[in-house]
């Protein structure tokens, strides 16, 4: 019985110390899942914060491009409204435009074409002055006609210029002269003055080319015109069109000859036809 109660008393003891081992141990466990689940948290907070802070960043940027759409629509808006208003504008003188009567057209109608008939009889006179007063000169050597509303006075080289010379030569000016007279009576005209040149190359101290020469003949002959026979300045124009507008072939000397021509073309003055138009 003593030995049984000490075996007793031995297991008693031995089961305390395992006891008082063992519950520390435990303790400790407990702590470290405690620390690891609270650091689980902290590592999904820290992600959570990582992706909330992008999505900030991304809301961010949808504010500023809904904020530009926002301004660029106002900008619209504005110009839109411009736009309405002009064509608010056009519609209202389209409206009052057609309200215009058959009548009212008619007589319109009526006022163009007797003014462009005026304008062809103008021409058809004037054609016909300048043919007479220039009858003595030979059809080799200028003619007149009349093309696209407008009479045109064709000079032949010979009669104006020595080869690759700008210089007029008197029997050119005589017939400037007669031309003068004419057109110095004719009001409501205007006057183009136009050098012309075959295709043979030319190269001179004077003249770099064939469109520098056709240019000097045309000045030559407003000088003509305007110093010593008075035609208006703010009337005539000149232009060198070179060997770019031939009338005949270049392929002969005939051709060619026709080619090398001044014309002076001669054109009504269109203002109170625009006038009319405009109104």
């Amino acid at each position: 019985m003593k030995k049984t109660l000490t075996l007793l008393a031995f297991l008693s003891l031995v089961i305390g110390i395992v006891s008082t081992s063992c519950g520390p141990g435990k303790k400790l466990t407990s702590s470290r899942a405690r620390v690891e689940t609270l650091q689980t948290r902290i590592n999904k907070l820290q992600i959570d914060s990582a992706n909330t802070h992008i999505q900030l960043n991304e809301s961010n940027a949808k504010l500023r491009e809904m904020s530009l759409s926002v301004k660029n629509l106002k900008e619209d808006k504005t110009s839109l409204q411009d736009e309405n208003v002009l064509v608010i504008n056009e519609l209202k003188a389209l409206s009052a435009e057609s309200k215009m009567t058959i009548a009212d057209q008619a007589r319109r109608l009526k006022s163009f074409q007797n003014m462009i008939q005026m304008q062809r009889d103008v021409m058809n006179r004037l054609k016909n002055s300048i043919a007479d007063a220039l009858m003595n000169y030979k059809s080799d050597e200028l003619f007149v006609y009349i093309k696209d509303g407008s009479v045109y006075v064709s000079m032949e080289e010979k009669l104006l210029f020595k080869s690759g010379s700008d210089v007029v030569d008197p029997k050119g000016k005589e017939a400037l002269k007669s031309l003068a007279q004419v057109i110095n009576s004719t009001n409501d005209i205007m006057v183009v003055i136009e050098g012309h040149t075959d295709n043979v190359p030319i190269k001179t101290v004077h003249f770099k080319d064939n469109w520098d020469l056709s240019t000097a003949r045309a000045t030559s002959i407003v000088r003509i015109l305007t110093n010593d026979y008075g035609f208006d300045p703010a009337r005539i124009t000149a232009a060198g069109k070179g060997k770019f507008h031939p009338v005949k072939e270049n392929e002969t000397e005939e051709g060619r000859a026709g080619n090398r021509r001044t014309e002076v073309i001669l054109s009504p003055d269109m203002k109170e036809l625009y006038k009319l138009m405009d109104q």
